[in-house]
This record gives structure tokens, sequence and C-alpha cells, in this order.
């Protein structure tokens, strides 16, 4: 497929690297050990390469400031070993960054990147069919461990997709990536090919069970209809929203007639009926109010990464992995400094690449839009639930920043 021939770089310099991204974004969803591999062998190649740029850029040397102070938050950890594997989450990811900063030199790359992950999805979701209708699965162990899948059959949990994931919810969130992706590109290209993955990425999306995603989903194709002054899908997204938030949330008379219309499977889901029995540490809100007394009684340094789960299992009397929350989990763990320097510099690119994009001409406007509103996608997202545990999803996100952190210079 032409689409997915490699493509070469506007720096004859950099083709070498450059080929090896493309190679492991399209392995990247199969298989994080195979995808993030040759990445990071760019990465590094070009930190060798243009080492004296890269640091004399503020934002790198943000992010060198911020690793050190994780490194130091680790240093005063409840569990230093916990600690210092959790820093593998963040400080090769800020490397990676840099390096894919200078990079991404141009919107053609950025149009290559979406229109990879926009046709690697197709087996994604097919094999998620196979898996939620046909309850097929699996363990399958390639390369003495180094790639595996755990396809779960019937879904992770049982009756929500996960395809090649290990959970609906990671699924969810590289869903609602690729199905912004796969927006931009059909509004820039119009081609039926990207017509037949919308159509099956929407239906994925919708199967993986996701609140969240479905909420972000509904924000984005809005985002998408502004933009392009479509005041009839406002419209009409508006009413399906409105019937399906009153079919969820509205009292009685009003409720009834709109549950009629609005299938189940959306109305209980969001009012949380279809899974009522829920004890109240497994809420949000609880997680979040103890992630953040946390914080409170140790506000510089935090407990250490990866200690959320053991104090909240001896407290509450439940596992889980994280507090469904970014911020409420970096602030606890690693200190508020740590959550306030990532989230100020994560907001720093964003507010530049929005500047920049005002000044760009219009052919290329709208493909540095799509990476905003995908990553503004994830990030909500990472404000309902963490998936950066998968590198996958977490690398796909730092694939993004970089590319608008390219906007501010791209003219």
């Amino acid at each position: 497929m032409k689409t997915l021939r490699l493509q070469s770089h506007p720096d004859p310099s950099l083709q070498r690297h450059w080929f090896l991204v493309q190679i492991g974004l399209c392995l990247l969803p199969f298989s994080a050990f195979l995808g993030c591999t040759p990445i990071l062998v760019a990465a590094l190649g070009v930190w060798r390469q243009r080492f004296s740029q890269l640091i004399r850029e503020p934002v790198n040397r943000g992010f060198a400031v911020l690793g050190l102070t994780m490194i130091g938050a680790a240093c005063f950890a409840v569990d230093r070993q916990n600690a210092f594997l959790g820093l593998f989450n963040f400080l090769p990811f800020f490397v990676v960054f840099a390096a894919l900063s200078e990079l991404i030199q141009s919107p053609k790359q950025l149009t290559r990147i979406a229109w990879i992950w926009v046709l690697t999805s197709i087996p994604v979701t097919l094999i998620g069919f196979v898996q939620l209708f046909f309850r097929v699965g699996g363990s399958p162990s390639l390369l003495w461990g180094l790639i595996e899948w755990t396809i779960a059959p019937g879904g992770e949990p049982l009756g929500r997709m996960s395809s090649v994931f290990t959970y609906a919810n990671v699924l969810a969130n590289y869903y609602v990536i690729v199905f912004v992706l796969n927006v931009g590109l059909w509004l820039d290209e119009r081609k039926p090919i990207l017509g037949i993955v919308f159509f099956l990425n929407a239906i994925a999306l919708i199967l993986t069970n996701s609140r969240n995603v479905w909420a972000i989903a509904v924000l984005a194709c809005l985002a998408f209809a502004l933009y392009q002054g479509w005041k009839a899908i406002v419209a009409g997204v508006g009413v399906i929203t409105g019937l399906m938030l009153g079919a969820a949330f509205a009292p009685e008379p009003i409720s009834s007639p709109l549950r009629a219309i609005v299938p189940r499977f959306f109305w209980a889901r969001l009012n949380d009926q279809m899974y009522s029995d829920r004890p109240v540490n497994q809420f949000r809100s609880t997680q979040w109010k103890f992630a953040w007394s946390m914080t409170e009684q140790r506000p510089l340094t935090g407990w250490g990464l990866r200690s959320f789960s053991k104090l909240y299992t001896e407290q509450m009397q439940l596992w889980l992995g994280h507090p469904h929350n970014l911020f409420f989990m970096l602030s606890a763990e690693s200190g508020l400094p740590v959550a306030l320097g990532l989230f100020g510099l994560v907001g720093w690119i964003l507010a530049q690449g929005v500047l920049g994009w005002r000044k760009l001409r219009q052919e290329d406007q709208r493909i540095y839009f799509t990476f905003s509103i995908a990553f503004f996608a994830c990030a909500l997202f990472s404000l309902l639930d963490v998936t950066l545990f998968d590198a996958r999803i977490n690398l796909m996100g730092w694939v993004l920043l970089a590319g608008i952190w390219k906007t501010h210079d791209a003219n």
C-alpha cells in the first residue's frame, strides 16, 4: 500500500532515523518491544547527531530539570526500588520527545504518521471483533517472550473489547487517538478507505464500553465540525448527546420516553446502572480523595512512584494500579513540583503550538489541528484514567506532542 511506504526525510542526514521511526510506528500497536525499540534507536541517533542543538532548546532543558526532580523525589520514596522502576515510564520518553521534535520537520511527516496509525488500526479492530463476537483469544509468545499478546476471549473485562491491548480502557485510549487522526485525514483527502476505517473504528470505540472515550469522541467531532463550520452537524451531535444524557440522568417522566429511543447499552453505562453494585472503594471520587490525602501528607516529594497501589490496598482492601487521574497520581507519588512541572511544560508546548498554528499556511493548518485535537483527547483521557503504563499508548502521546511542538517553527 503506497501510504505505508517509507517516506524520505527533507534532511538527508536524518533519513535513516526517520525510516526507523516509521518502521516503529507501524509495529507499535502490535508490540511495545518491536515498536518502541526502533524509535528509541532513532532517538539516540538523533541525540548523537544533534546533541549541541538539542541541549540549547529551552523545552528540552525544562524536561531535563523535571527528570532530575523526579529522580530526587524517588530518593525519598517509601519504596525506592519501585520508585526508580517507575521512572522508566517517564525519563526515556523525555529523551524520545526531544529527538522527535528535531526529526519531525514538515506537515507531510505528520500526515505520514497519521496514515500509518490509521491503517494499522484495521488489524487491531478486526482482532477485537473476533475476540468479542467469536470469543477467540490466547496468549501467543514470540522471540523468547519479548513479544507477548494477551487476547482474552470475550474481552477484558468480559464483554468489553480489548483486542491486542491488555484492557478495554487502554484500547479506548488508543482508539481516541486513531479516531481523531482518521477524521482529520478524511477531511483532508476524502478517500473511501478512510471512510471504511472510520466506520470500523467508530464501532470498535463504542464496543470498548468506555464512557470516557465516548464523551471525548463526541467533543472531538464537535471540534472538527466547528472548525469546518458545519452548523448542522454541530446541532445534530448536540441533539444526540442531549437525548443520551436525558435518557441517563433526566428524572421521570422525561427519561422513560427517551429510554425507549436510546439503547440501554448507552444510557445504563452512562449512569452506571449497568454496574450499579460497585463498592465505594471502586469509585473514582474515592480514589482521587485518597490520592490527594497522600499529596497533603508529603506535598514536596510524594510517597514514590508506584506507591499508590500498595497504600490503597492496605487501607481500602482493593488493589488498584493507579488513582485514575494522572495529576493526582503524580502529585501523590512524586510531589506537587513534579506534577505541576510536567503539566506546566506540556501546557506551554500546547500554547506555543496554538500561537504557531495561526501563522501556518492554510493547507498545512488542518493536520496540525488534527494532531492538537488528538493530543487534547489523550490529555482529557488521562484526567479520568492513566494508561501511560502501556508503553505503546505512552509513546503515541509523546509523538503527538512532538508534532505539535514543531508547529511554532513550521512556517
